[in-house]
């Protein structure tokens, strides 16, 4: 039985936890057993602030696709990452957000790397880890250095 004492004392954690930053249900869960309270405790408490609409998955993969974006993170990285912080339905918030990604590549490359378009088959093979780790498919990558006149000796 959750009593009023620990339901305030989940739900001050929750509020301190959704001040700082929109969080999804997974992440509170998670944070919130670390702290020690019971599995049932948490869920009533979430369930509670689901409902009132203090906390949202929707809004929480909205804000946090929006962060990815600015980082310069690729589609496969924030559907990697939104899946990690327990949101399924990732290629609907990235759908809605209707980003143009070979422009993001493109920027991600240019602040990275500048106008360098003479490379070592070595320098682009760094590229090349590089922008895979940041999200963005081998397709999408051969796009851009035919795109770029890239050199590859």
């Amino acid at each position: 039985m959750l009593n009023a004492d620990d339901q305030l004392e989940i739900k001050r954690f929750c509020f301190q936890y959704l001040a700082r930053r929109e969080h999804s249900q997974l992440e509170l869960r998670q944070k919130l057993s670390r702290k020690g309270f019971e599995g049932l405790h948490i869920s009533a408490v979430l369930d509670d602030l689901i409902m009132n609409d203090w906390q949202s998955d929707q809004r929480f993969a909205e804000s946090f696709f929006r962060q990815c974006l600015a980082r310069g993170l690729g589609p496969l990285r924030i559907a990697y990452e939104l899946r990690q912080r327990g949101i399924t339905d990732e290629q609907t918030v990235m759908d809605e957000g209707q980003v143009d990604w070979e422009k993001q590549l493109a920027g991600v490359y240019q602040k990275k790397f500048g106008d360098n378009i003479f490379l070592t088959a070595r320098e682009w093979v760094k590229r090349l880890r590089f922008l895979q780790y940041r999200g963005f498919s081998s397709e999408m990558i051969q796009g851009l250095s035919k795109g770029l006149g890239l050199v590859i000796k």
